[in-house]
């Protein structure tokens, strides 16, 4: 058979039924587009956490207070109301450790903030001039914490865009306004640049002061919440980790790993960690979305059998004319795999379209890659061999003479 004839044969016979043949194909763009929008969802949420976690700052290590069993294995005993790391410790890890490139020591709580009769509950950090280095904050207007600041203990303030929009409005300078919190006012000497973020981390509805007077006025002793450490490169890090680690358990006179009082969390091991939740994510929502593919192929099944039962006849005459076996099944192979490449055809744009709704309008990253579009194809050309196999070999065993009385 000529695949010019194949193929006008193909078309004819699926246009014969028209709302049969596009209720097929709707079951399969449903499956192709869920897969896609799924897919690129899960990819949009895995990027999204990662920069995320990568805007923190490069090559970093974070010692938080705390318990945990030994390098690399934390638990969250002890994790928040400890005060376990001092300033001390900070400049020991500056001194002692190699590798290390900046060390940025920091506290912080949540406060109520007042300026001119409006007010917000932010996050303050009390930091070093180190801290924007470490920690990719960028000045967008005025200046960031400097040396001079900590050494007098001012009261100065940087406020996050966020928050400065919070307390003065859209479009306006706070640079020389005052914010006042803890019973104190702030004089606000700049704002750092948009970075992004959401809920507790988010870097732009924050305010920085001194370190030394967030010590001295908020929380009366020379603790640190966390002392944040960036390495000269990524493969130094683990080694970092291990001498830290020996370094506070010897300042803190602990000899039992199980006792120490401190936690170290490597940037990178976030990162890989984040990375394999959100692949999870991504392979369970396509598992979810490859269901309905599953009763597309079904539908397909259904739509075939039924086509070559009431083609019986045709089947029978073409036979006796001279068709053979492989020509009969390949026309009915063909019909199924039309329907699944024009359903994987729409469906994939059905999925883009969605993907751009979820983005444009439910303020979620998407990504579709090539391969999640490749993939989709391949499932649909897949479904119409799988579930056009049997209905198509069905057509083909027919005996042409019980064909041909078929009523």
């Amino acid at each position: 058979m000529k695949i010019s004839d194949l193929l006008e044969q193909t078309f004819f016979s699926l246009l014969a039924n028209k709302a049969r043949s596009g209720l097929t194909v709707l079951g399969i763009v449903i499956g192709i587009g869920s897969v896609i929008a799924m897919v690129s969802i899960g990819q949009g949420a895995s990027g999204t956490i990662t920069s995320s976690i990568e805007s923190l700052g490069s090559n970093l290590l974070m010692v938080s207070p705390g318990m945990q069993r030994g390098v690399g294995q934390q638990v969250s005993a002890g994790r928040g109301g400890a005060q376990t790391l001092t300033l001390d410790d900070a400049e020991a890890i500056t001194e002692q450790i190699e590798g290390v490139k900046t060390v940025a020591p920091q506290y912080s709580t949540r406060l109520q903030i007042t300026a001119k009769g409006t007010n917000t509950n932010t996050t303050v950090y009390g930091v070093t001039d180190t801290y924007g280095e470490v920690r990719n904050v960028e000045i967008g207007s005025g200046s960031f914490i400097t040396p001079a600041h900590n050494n007098a203990k001012s009261k100065v303030a940087v406020l996050g865009p966020t928050t400065a929009e919070d307390l003065f409005g859209e479009g306006v300078d706070p640079i020389g306004q005052t914010v006042r919190f803890s019973n104190m006012d702030f004089k606000v000497v700049g704002v750092t640049a948009a970075k992004g973020g959401s809920g507790m981390s988010n870097a732009d509805d924050a305010i920085y002061i001194p370190l030394s007077t967030a010590q001295q006025y908020i929380s009366g002793n020379n603790r640190v919440g966390m002392i944040n450490i960036q390495g000269e490169s990524q493969e130094i890090l683990e080694q970092m980790e291990a001498d830290i680690t020996a370094l506070l358990m010897t300042r803190h006179k602990i000899t039992d790993e199980a006792s120490i009082d401190f936690q170290i969390m490597n940037q990178a091991d976030i990162v890989e960690s984040a990375s394999s939740i959100a692949g999870t994510l991504t392979i369970l929502l396509a598992s979810i979305a490859g269901i309905s593919l599953l009763v597309g192929g079904i539908g397909i099944m259904n739509m075939m059998l039924t086509t070559v039962t009431e083609r019986t006849r045709e089947i029978g005459l073409r036979k006796a004319v001279g068709a053979k076996r492989g020509d009969i099944a390949v026309q009915f192979l063909a019909e199924a795999v039309t329907l699944t490449f024009v359903g994987g055809v729409v469906g994939t744009g059905a999925g883009g379209l969605a993907s751009w709704a979820v983005e444009k309008f439910g303020n979620t990253a998407t990504e579709i890659s090539l391969a999640s579009v490749l993939l989709a194809f391949g499932v649909s050309a897949v479904i119409g061999i799988v579930f056009g196999y049997y209905p198509a070999a069905r057509a083909a065993k027919m005996d042409p003479i019980t064909a041909l009385r078929y009523e």
